[in-house]
């Protein structure tokens, strides 16, 4: 049971409750495309719109916790909507 008085079963050690992320995920922009802790990775540096993600580098990105292949491809094809893309390596 989570804080917020959700019951679920989880056979992982991840304290975190499926029902309080399913209610905090946005339901619009780049963050609703990617999953959970992709979601939260980003959240944690503090990216909250495509023009901070293109601060940052692709590899600087991938090396996040949760961020695998089909994030990446993701926020490659929201930024390039946006006419934006990661950093080159300085």
């Amino acid at each position: 049971m989570c804080k917020n008085g959700h019951q679920y079963y989880k056979s992982s050690d991840c304290p975190t409750c499926p029902i309080c992320e399913q209610e905090r995920k946005p339901m619009e922009g780049f963050l609703s495309l990617i999953a959970a802790p992709a979601r939260r990775s980003l959240e944690r540096i503090e990216v909250k719109s495509l023009q901070e993600l293109s601060r940052c580098t692709e590899a600087e990105i991938a090396a996040l916790h949760g961020m695998g292949p089909n994030a990446l491809a993701k926020l490659r094809a929201a930024m390039a909507e946006e006419g934006l893309s990661f950093k080159e390596k300085s």
